[in-house]
């Protein structure tokens, strides 16, 4: 396939959108890490655009987080310096949500009425829109978890979903990047190598709402150890509270070792898969992908056990060296998510179905 210039363009604008999109996710990692999520307590999609502009109106804000749990438990020694440090991000976070929207309508709009799009065009940007709109919804949704007298976080459960939205956002997004950008001559038809690749996404996907259940319930410092888990593989207590499925959910020690055990099955299994597709050399899009994926995993894996062996450094409203490691590590795992996509939009012989 030759990309005639309207369609490059249209490739490039999605692209670009696709960065923004990792970036944002980026910026919420940046918000939960930070403890700033729960800093403004209304949703202004319009008016929530400026911060407050004003000594008056930013003691109201700051009034207002006075009020949840958050501040009454962990925060209240926090001055009005500490709580502007932590609005920020979480402002900044919401700004940058709805400039990606901006540069999603303005250009579409443009591109609309000049005629650059096809008509199986339409309806994948539709979708596109709709899902940013959804994800929007389910990050205010987590929020709304944290702002009450009795928790002072976010809900996991909830901060698991936002984040799988937004990958959801993403790949779709990469889906139909691909499908604009690369030439029919790059698709590889192989039944075999995409339902492994399939399954493994499938277990990744696991593997990530495992992560952001870290993330939400802070079970890093719950066992900074490796290659153990405090001193055994199974570690005392990770299912002895409550019932199993409970442990599952809501133990820490529990999401921390099946989080640990997912991350060995997912490398294993690619590295597998990479050593069957080595032979498949005449797509340079698959081959850019595959060796990206089997680079990604083991940055994940090293990265992964850095953030945990600095689990006791965790920080409590700035950045350390456990906080910049946990940041790089979600980053590497959002991509490696994406190259495993890319793997089995580009294995499947009905790639050019899966977006029309």
């Amino acid at each position: 396939m030759n990309m005639d210039k309207k369609t490059k363009v249209v490739a490039n604008w999605i692209f670009i959108g696709i960065i923004m999109l990792v970036g944002q996710v980026l910026l919420g990692g940046i918000t939960r890490l930070t403890g700033s999520g729960l800093s403004i307590t209304e949703w202004k999609p319009i008016m929530g655009v400026l911060p407050p502009m004003t000594d008056e109106a930013w003691q109201q804000a700051f009034k207002q987080y006075q009020t949840i749990a958050q501040f009454k438990f962990i925060n209240q020694d926090f001055g009005i310096s500490d709580f502007k440090f932590i609005f920020f991000w979480e402002w900044f976070h919401r700004l940058w949500a709805r400039l990606i929207g901006v540069v999603f309508l303005i250009p579409f709009v443009f591109f609309l009425v000049k005629k650059y799009f096809k008509s199986w065009m339409i309806n994948p940007l539709i979708i596109l829109f709709v899902l940013g709109a959804m994800q929007g919804a389910v990050g205010w949704i987590m929020v709304q978890s944290g702002l009450n007298d009795n928790d002072v976080y976010v809900s996991h459960i909830r901060l698991a979903a936002h984040f799988m939205s937004a990958m959801v956002l993403i790949c779709y997004a990469v889906i139909f990047w691909l499908k604009l950008s690369v030439p029919s001559a790059n698709f590889v038809s192989n039944p075999g190598l995409f339902k492994g690749m399939l399954a493994i996404t499938l277990l990744l996907i696991v593997q990530l709402v495992y992560g952001a259940f870290m993330a939400g319930l802070k079970a890093a410092p719950a066992a900074y150890t490796y290659p153990d888990i405090n001193g055994s593989f199974l570690p005392q207590g990770a299912f002895a509270d409550g019932s199993f499925f409970h442990n599952l959910v809501y133990n820490k020690l529990a999401v921390h070792f099946i989080h640990r055990n997912l991350a060995y099955l997912v490398t294993i299994f690619i590295v597998m898969w990479w050593s069957k597709a080595r032979s498949i050399t005449h797509s340079a899009s698959f081959n850019k992908a595959k060796n990206l994926a089997i680079s990604l995993v083991l940055l994940q894996v090293t990265f992964g056990i850095i953030t945990v062996l600095n689990g006791a450094k965790m920080t409590n409203g700035y950045f350390g060296v456990y906080e910049w490691f946990a940041l790089v590590h979600q980053l590497t795992g959002m991509l490696l998510l994406l190259s495993l996509v890319s793997l089995v939009y580009l294995s499947s012989r009905k790639s050019n179905q899966l977006i029309a």
